[in-house]
């Protein structure tokens, strides 16, 4: 048995630049490339486009599954860096590899014996052009799962031994590629729906297929057996599905919860609907170097968890918090004077353009005082392993705060005559979601009770 080792561990700040601007480009790729993906789909026509819409629903609640699970093995990989265990680091690297493979295949059988069923459950009687369209991009995508659940796994892992580069590479390539098979097979061979899933079939195929090879090199401080002779290491598996399991069930709640404001928002009418899709769009852009700041604390925390380094811990996140709130005020300074032209590209009616320029800028600024800490010091937490603390409170805030509060600023608003937007309502409520996260996450990190919760 390998023995852990607790010593002192630094990161400069070339390092750390190099781990987190790769995270923020290849996570500006992923919004950018998907926002012109589903302009592309539109060309198969309004039912494809509702088909694509209806499948990737289940679809982004299946990945959050694969990418809950990638955390569970990053954390553990990261960890055992941190305290020199280079056996037990690979070994991790092979078993999480195995159980996204593994997960991956169960989830695409489910999908394709059952494809209608599911479907059919989850949306009811919808159309049924859009339902005919929805099975057939199903079943192309559904066979997608092992190859994004491996690349998912992949990538935690480089970023886990701190080269984001290579994550970065492989995502622009797997975007690339599925912005021309979408170009080829739905343009030039007319293909349709059909066309959209290939193309989605494709570009995940060749990016899990790359990150595994790329995994099998031996000089790599992470890496796979040579021959994918894997194995099943019980023992492996058990700490990286105590981290992925409370991770991936705090994702799933999450996702249904929004299902429950996204239901309120509709009652507003298709201004509301409009303007809160666009409005959530650009959020998405807003939050980018907070969210990829996150992603490196992952991986820097692991590793002085690891090292059993706490004081670094907290001074290299106070240090990427900071570079966080700098990046995050630029961007929506930016942001925020660009405000009526982004919203103009969107072509909404009068009143969902005056709704969507409303969320934005208040999104904006409630985004550059709370988004940091609401979000990215969650990353401290599930860096650690404390990550049943952290699933408990982010499902009782989503519930109580954003949800509960959602429905009864809405309730008091109708009987106060709608002297603000409903809409409003809605996002006033993730705003007290947001405080209540901050409020939880330094609580939790001031207790020092994150720091009894390593793996390793």
């Amino acid at each position: 048995m390998e023995k852990v080792v607790h010593q002192a561990i630094q990161f400069d700040r070339k390092f750390l630049i190099k781990l987190v601007m790769p995270l923020i480009i290849e996570q500006v790729l992923a919004v950018s490339v998907g926002m012109a993906d589903m302009i592309m789909v539109s060309g198969a026509g309004e039912t494809a486009v509702s088909g694509v819409s209806l499948v990737n629903t289940i679809s982004n609640l299946l990945i959050y599954v694969f990418t809950a699970l990638a955390t569970g093995g990053a954390v553990v990989a990261s960890q055992a860096i941190g305290a020199k265990r280079k056996d037990t680091a690979n070994t991790v690297s092979n078993q999480l590899i195995l159980i996204c493979f593994t997960v991956a295949l169960v989830i695409t059988a489910l999908c394709l014996s059952l494809n209608r069923q599911i479907l059919h459950l989850i949306y009811g009687s919808v159309e049924k052009a859009v339902m005919d369209q929805a099975v057939i991009y199903f079943y192309i995508t559904a066979l997608s799962f092992p190859f994004i659940s491996v690349y998912y796994g992949s990538t935690a892992l480089f970023r886990s031994m701190g080269n984001s580069n290579l994550s970065m590479t492989v995502s622009a390539i797997m975007n690339i590629l599925n912005i021309i098979g979408n170009a080829i097979f739905v343009f030039g061979f007319g293909m349709g729906i059909a066309g959209v899933g290939y193309a989605t079939l494709i570009s995940r195929a060749v990016a899990g297929i790359v990150v595994v090879f790329m995994l099998r090199n031996q000089k790599r401080d992470l890496h796979i057996d040579k021959y994918l002779r894997l194995g099943w290491n019980w023992k492996i598996q058990k700490k990286i599905l105590a981290l992925g399991i409370p991770s991936g069930i705090d994702s799933a709640m999450f996702q249904i919860g929004k299902l429950f404001t996204q239901a309120l928002i509709a009652s507003f009418g298709t201004a509301s609907i409009a303007a809160n899709a666009t409005a959530s769009t650009i959020e998405l852009l807003a939050t980018i170097p907070a969210s990829a700041t996150g992603l490196a604390i992952t991986t820097i925390v692991g590793q002085c968890v690891g090292a059993g380094d706490y004081g670094a811990a907290k001074d290299y996140t106070k240090k990427l918090l900071k570079w966080a709130y700098i990046m995050l005020w630029i961007e929506n300074i930016v942001i925020v004077l660009l405000t009526p032209t982004i919203a103009g590209w969107y072509h909404l009616s009068e009143e969902g353009d005056r709704l969507a320029r409303m969320l934005m800028y208040f999104h904006s600024a409630s985004c550059v005082l709370m988004w940091p800490c609401a979000w990215t010091l969650q990353a401290v937490l599930r860096a650690s392993g404390d990550v049943k603390y952290l699933m408990t409170a982010s499902i009782l805030i989503m519930w109580v705060f954003r949800i509960g509060f959602a429905y009864l600023l809405t309730y008091l608003n109708r009987l106060a005559g709608f002297i603000i937007p409903g809409v409003l309502c809605v996002w006033i409520a993730m705003i007290i979601d947001w405080f209540a996260r901050c409020v939880s996450n330094i609580w939790r990190i001031k207790s020092g009770r994150w720091m009894k919760k390593a793996v390793v």
